[in-house]
């Protein structure tokens, strides 16, 4: 979950930016939704790796291949 508070503490960096820099709000709003489907993405990660923890589940171990490819953890 640490991974988390730090994707949502950019998207908030990303949004405060927007808020004070009005040359490029669009610039920094567009940097915030990138963050934000981050986050979306890594709590739909979570949710399926805390379902997939029952006993027995083989796809587990090929969710967990087919991210570490992508690069998440």
């Amino acid at each position: 979950m640490n991974k988390l508070v730090e994707i949502r503490r950019q998207e908030y960096f990303c949004r405060e930016r927007a808020y004070l820099d009005s040359e490029r709000r669009v610039f920094w709003l567009a940097e915030a939704e990138e963050w934000e489907q981050r986050a979306l993405d890594e709590i739909a990660f979570h949710f399926r790796e805390c379902n997939l923890d029952a006993p027995g589940h083989s796809l587990t171990a090929a969710l967990n291949a087919a991210h570490s490819r992508l690069g998440r953890s």
